[in-house]
């Protein structure tokens, strides 16, 4: 399977049929049992502890199910973790992440606390922190599922758009079958093996 730059390919498949188990192994989080994951011709698969962390936070964007974003912190702050544990100032890591959260339709939230995002908001303050660190691969795991239908058509609508013109490839796994419709390309998963392509 290959996911090319500036293309969203969704993984579809039910509970239990591998998706995270796959996510886990592109994020350099297990080994596989075989075969071999590449991004731009490096194995990640044999990276040491150390190079895994680097290659996590440099070259890997993550957006979960799960909004979770840190209580009391402004949604700006939220944003830039990432950039922060890159030792980014303050000033510089909200100059990059300011723009991304002004697309993404949060320009007059930055400043609002966790608490104080609805589901959307805060699914898309991940969304920016994923892109924050301009990574070659984006893993997104069930990131709608605590959406309503308007508010995940929304955010997956923008990470395709977001792909297309960064050059960002990005893997989304989904049982939702709506939430595929917004991929370039459909593969799905079943008991750990890809068994159809649909276009």
């Amino acid at each position: 399977m290959t996911v090319e730059a500036g293309e969203l390919m969704a993984l579809y498949g039910p509970s239990g049929s591998g998706k995270t188990t796959l996510l886990s192994i592109v994020a350099a989080l297990m080994p596989p049992d075989s075969g071999m994951v590449l991004l731009g011709g490096r194995q990640v698969s044999g990276l040491s502890a150390r190079e895994a962390a680097r290659y996590r936070r440099l070259q890997l964007g993550y957006v979960s199910q799960a909004p979770d974003l840190l209580p009391g912190v402004s949604a700006l702050d939220n944003a830039a973790l990432k950039l922060f544990a890159l030792r980014l100032g303050t000033r510089e890591a909200h100059r990059r992440v300011t723009p991304l959260l002004e697309r993404l339709g949060l320009g007059d939230r930055l400043s609002h606390r966790a608490e104080q995002l609805s589901l959307g908001q805060r699914q898309r303050v991940l969304l920016a922190r994923a892109l924050s660190t301009e990574p070659r691969l984006v893993l997104a795991d069930e990131p709608t599922g605590s959406l309503d239908s308007r508010r995940g058509a929304e955010v997956l609508a923008l990470l395709t758009e977001l792909c297309e013109e960064s050059g960002i490839a990005a893997l989304l796994v989904t049982h939702d079958s709506q939430a595929a419709r917004f991929a370039h390309r459909v593969r799905a998963l079943r008991d750990g093996h890809l068994v159809d392509h649909k276009r």
